[in-house]
């Protein structure tokens, strides 16, 4: 598979603190890549300099064309769609008018009508909550609405920062075996940053590990899930 997002020489900065140092890594059109490592590893800065919402120098590129250092929105435009960690859900709008939300750049209004469908059918229980507030959804059901409506955008990938945090872990496995489903029959490329390294390896396609800011290990996930000291040295598992 070729690549959908190709990252060089990243680097990235809050304020005079640099964050990223020289990271190199591709997501593959299709498939399902994560990025693992401890906490203040850089896996949420990474996402975030893919989406335009910190400084940064390197290239990044998505599909051919150079997205480093675009806006949000123009990001958001090119079908990138960034489930950020804390769900980000508009908490008094009912689960319908986030998903409505989540499309509202789009003009084809008898389509979106057909993929709030779409994610009643993925999500069961968001359209037994149709009508409620989000702020009052369980956790597992706010996350549930931010995947959903971030692909009410029909993005091309979809970066998901820590699905699992705060998540009981049979919602979690739920939640893990939709995303699966969504890769595999909606074609939705994925780039997940999350703590449960195992969790992650199994949906996963490849598998990089970030320490300190730096790449320090990358392969193919089934081979890094079952590398007993890469498990021990990075995983913690």
């Amino acid at each position: 598979m070729s690549a959908l997002l190709e990252i060089r020489e990243l680097c990235a900065f809050y304020g005079r603190t640099q964050v990223l140092f020289g990271l190199d890594l591709d997501v593959a059109e299709g498939g399902v890549t994560t990025l693992l490592g401890a906490n203040g590893a850089g896996k949420t800065t990474t996402l975030r300099a893919v989406s335009g919402m910190l400084h940064m120098t390197g290239e990044i590129r998505f599909a051919g064309e150079r997205i480093a250092g675009r806006a949000i929105e123009d990001v958001v435009r090119c079908g990138i769609a960034h489930v950020t960690q804390g769900r980000g859900t508009f908490t008094t709008m009912t689960v319908e008018e986030n998903l409505q939300l989540g499309a509202i750049t789009r003009k084809d209004s008898a389509a979106v009508i057909s993929d709030i469908e779409r994610m009643y059918a993925h999500f069961p229980v968001l359209k037994q909550r149709y009508a409620q507030q989000a702020g009052t959804l369980s956790g597992g059901e706010q996350q549930m609405l931010a995947v959903a409506r971030a692909l009410m955008l029909r993005p091309r990938l979809m970066l998901l920062d820590e699905p699992s945090f705060g998540l009981a872990p049979l919602i979690v496995r739920d939640l893990f075996k939709i995303l699966g489903k969504i890769n595999r029959e909606e074609k939705v490329t994925i780039l997940v940053v999350e703590q449960n390294a195992q969790l992650a390896l199994e949906l996963a396609d490849q598998a990089y590990v970030i320490e300190t800011g730096r790449i320090v290990m990358s392969g193919k996930a089934n081979e890094i899930a079952n590398n007993e000291d890469v498990r021990k040295s990075y995983l913690g598992y």
